[in-house]
């Protein structure tokens, strides 16, 4: 796999990487679908029974398995990835037709319950994904392959929710289905294509099963470089949770427009994502990942507390920002991951981070959506900024200044 990738030359490393290439095109592929799906099974639901919060179920189907993201993490160790990750696709490309049958309110049933294993699959292929890629690549492009993942699924998140919308309003969910499926079959493909020579796992004789699996909490418990990162991540993913929840009222009370201006709003932060994807691992060469990380959350956490601002070019301008601080957290975080945890327990460490960080957003929009009934944004945003920019100075003078992305090169 790639070896000598200079600092000036890594992104183009990454892409000539065939392994790189084929992994990323996977992402895309599936990402357009699962993207499309997302979104489209609300609106399935909400078509068939009327009822917006059955609708708001769809989401929490897929989303739920990430609660026990460190025991479906475990299957990624007791398995290769690169034909576990094959077989997921597989299996979901074959689920995903009966979702033909459902045309009537009494079957929306399946639709929820593929909704479920199509959740479940998700954080079993993401665990393997991380330790795959931690495989198949060379650690020092490992920031740069994370930051061209996230710029590949967060483009999926701009363009395929409006593709599978029209889709459906033509030709109805079932469509949405099929192409759904025919993407996972793509993607399968394309991992299988991959070239990765993995040694069949050991099996774990010692300790029990729910010992084995909390093996990877504590691989993040015991690290001084994983421990900061992940809790840094956990706490700035629990406020952008809360800023998310409070965008209807930014958008309404804030600036007096329509519902709809929040699209423009998820366009905007979408495009920074977009764009710091495809900066952050020549920016994690050039500074200490921690830097860059905590350079992210104060970043995010500044534009949150002016969007209390009531000025529409205030708002568009921190909500781009928002958009690319919020990201940088994440890339340092998956990245140190992937190079920290023994590859034995790697997605059980991945999974567990995945369910650490991604949790407490879930919950704080819930929390959120109470809070914006009682507390003005003008109060909410500015606490909101200010826990923000704590964590990102905690994260920077925890323990010292880490190295550098490149100091392994």
């Amino acid at each position: 796999m790639g070896t000598g990738a200079g600092k000036n030359g890594a992104m183009g490393t990454v892409f000539r990487d065939r392994n790189a290439g084929l992994y990323l095109s996977g992402v895309v592929v599936s990402g357009f679908g699962t993207s499309a799906m997302w979104l489209v099974g609300g609106i399935w639901v909400k078509s068939l029974t009327g009822s917006d919060s059955l609708a708001a179920l769809t989401i929490f189907a897929m989303w739920a398995p990430t609660l026990v993201g460190p025991l479906l993490g475990a299957v990624a160790d007791r398995w290769r990835r690169r034909p576990l990750l094959v077989f997921c696709n597989l299996v979901m490309a074959a689920l995903l037709p009966l979702l033909l049958l459902v045309d009537s309110a009494d079957r929306v049933w399946i639709l929820f319950a593929v909704l479920l294993v199509y959740g479940v699959s998700g954080v079993v292929q993401d665990a393997a994904e991380a330790a795959l890629v931690a495989t198949a690549m060379d650690k020092r492009l490992l920031g740069d392959f994370n930051g061209l993942r996230m710029t590949a699924n967060e483009g999926m998140k701009l363009l395929a929710p409006l593709a599978g919308a029209g889709l459906y309003a033509a030709y109805g969910g079932g469509t949405v289905a099929l192409l759904d499926a025919f993407t996972f079959v793509l993607a399968a493909g394309l991992f299988a294509l991959m070239r990765v020579r993995e040694d069949r796992p050991v099996a774990e004789r010692t300790g029990g099963w729910l010992s084995r699996t909390a093996e990877g909490a504590r691989v993040l418990r015991d690290s001084p470089v994983l421990r900061p990162l992940v809790l840094a991540g956990s706490v700035t993913m629990l406020l952008a949770g809360l800023n998310g929840a409070a965008v209807y009222a930014v958008v309404d009370k804030g600036l007096g427009h329509a519902p709809s201006y929040v699209g423009l709003l998820y366009a905007l932060q979408g495009a920074g994502s977009v764009a710091v994807g495809l900066l952050a691992g020549p920016l994690m060469r050039r500074m200490p990942e921690r830097v860059f990380a905590a350079g992210g959350i104060a970043l995010f956490a500044a534009a949150v507390g002016l969007r209390a601002l009531p000025y529409d070019a205030v708002v568009l301008a921190s909500t781009v920002a928002v958009g690319i601080g919020l990201p940088c957290v994440l890339i340092v975080a998956l990245t140190a991951v992937q190079r920290e945890a023994p590859d034995a327990v790697l997605g059980r460490a991945a999974a567990t981070a995945n369910t650490l960080i991604y949790v407490p957003n879930a919950v704080a929009l819930a929390l959120g959506a109470g809070l914006v009934a009682f507390v003005d944004i003008t109060v909410l945003l500015p606490v909101t900024a200010v826990t923000g920019l704590l964590t990102a100075a905690g994260l920077t003078f925890y323990g010292g200044l880490p190295r550098r992305a490149s100091a392994e090169a």
